[in-house]
């Protein structure tokens, strides 16, 4: 089972990152623990898709296989990190977290502004640690 942690000594969450963000989530004794790779904005035929809700869209679509396919659901992500390549799409990965992932159960999140990913044309990875 899944716990949340957000302690008083710890600063406040912002209201824009309720049901998205915890300071710490943890599960003792999991029966299965499962670490994705980092998946990006390419659809299936390879293509890079162009805009950056395009690319967080897709790579949350494969997240969500993963973790349908490792019998898992988004309550079951514990730990998230996103890489962002332009700080200027970190309000538009605020709102499609909301709208896509809002969960009474959030994960513990770190976003990251890089300088780049594996490919110039990539904009967003998103890196995930599920269980229960």
């Amino acid at each position: 089972m899944a716990h949340i942690l957000n302690p008083d000594t710890l600063r406040p969450l912002q209201s824009k990152f309720d049901g998205v963000y915890a300071h710490s989530k943890w599960i003792s004794r999991p029966e299965r623990l499962v670490s994705f790779a980092g998946q990006i904005g390419v659809a299936m035929d390879g293509t890079t898709l162009p805009t950056f809700e395009e690319q967080c869209h897709q790579a949350m679509d494969y997240v969500e296989a993963l973790l349908e396919a490792h019998q898992l659901n988004l309550s079951d992500i514990i730990k998230v990190t996103y890489y962002v390549t332009r700080p200027d799409d970190l309000p538009a990965l605020t709102a499609i977290r909301q709208e896509r992932w809002h969960s009474d159960m959030p994960p513990a999140v770190t976003t990251l502004v890089v300088a780049g990913l594996a490919t110039p044309e990539l904009l967003v990875e998103i890196d995930v640690l599920a269980g229960r």
